[in-house]
């Protein structure tokens, strides 16, 4: 199903200098800001001895109106997340961003894969605005059914008679 809202925003990455033998730096995403500035993908922001940070590029966040229960969870905890999802290239630049969601179980999802770098940063307020917004307009509240689940036959799993043809 298609979204039904696309909010643009773009996403900051940081470099840490890792303290480890195996790998030389960490990276994570860092923040998410409303729109699309005019930098190019990979632009350095600033540098220290220890920190790099970088515009890594713009994405869509997309709204889907079977999602709004969890975009409303999201929301109630005071301070909700956009999960961001970065995936390896092996080439420059290090990093491709895959997605930005307002949903925490889509975002979750892509840690089953093992090398994405998922992780949470702070939702922008407007993002917040329009992500409240598409809820008041879309969300339609499902009931919970709990499942019955039928009563086991104590002998389907019991020895049964062998039946000949001779007997019959």
């Amino acid at each position: 199903m298609s979204a039904l809202v696309r909010i643009r925003v773009g996403v900051v990455v940081e470099r840490h200098k890792a303290t480890s033998p195996w790998i030389d730096f960490i990276w994570r995403p860092a923040a998410v800001m409303l729109g699309e500035p005019a930098a190019a993908s990979w632009t350095a922001l600033s540098e220290t001895e220890t920190v790099a940070t970088f515009y890594a590029g713009s994405i869509d966040v997309e709204l889907h109106p079977g999602e709004t229960a969890q975009y409303r969870d999201n929301l109630s905890t005071g301070e909700p997340k956009l999960w961001v999802v970065m995936r390896p290239t092996g080439v420059e630049p290090p990093f491709e961003i895959v997605r930005v969601t307002a949903d925490s179980s889509e975002g979750e999802g892509y840690t089953a894969a093992g090398g994405d770098i998922v992780e949470p940063v702070a939702m922008p307020e407007p993002v917040w605005d329009a992500v409240d917004g598409f809820i008041a307009q879309h969300h339609v509240e499902r009931p919970f059914y709990k499942r019955q689940r039928n009563r086991a036959d104590p002998e389907a799993l019991g020895r049964r008679a062998v039946v000949r043809e001779d007997d019959e």
